[in-house]
């Protein structure tokens, strides 16, 4: 199954939570689906460039243990996004639902 189309929409929910970085992210995701979901750098820092280039997402810089670390947080604009790919989504399940029936 391609879940590649949902990354976004699961990263600016991540970020809805409180700023992150990459590696944090790619495992939240991970966690909160039950280890369903995973996505590698190649996927996800991509989708990250890209939503940040969209000013969905903005990335800063924090210093840790002296080594820098790329963050990210969700910009006005983005929580509108987020808030409208969520309806988006789950009218898009409820549909698929619908075709497949009570398949469980």
């Amino acid at each position: 199954m391609n879940v590649k189309g949902s990354l976004p929409l699961l990263v600016l929910d991540a970020l809805s939570k409180g700023s992150s970085y990459g590696y944090q992210i790619a495992k939240a995701i991970k966690a909160r689906s039950g280890d369903v979901l995973s996505f590698q750098e190649g996927t996800l820092y991509p989708a990250l460039h890209k939503l940040e280039k969209g000013g969905l997402i903005e990335a800063y810089t924090v210093t840790v243990d002296g080594r820098r670390r790329r963050y990210y947080r969700l910009t006005e604009a983005g929580a509108r996004a987020l808030n409208e790919e969520r309806t988006t989504w789950f009218t898009y399940v409820q549909a698929v639902n619908a075709l497949l029936g009570d398949a469980q």
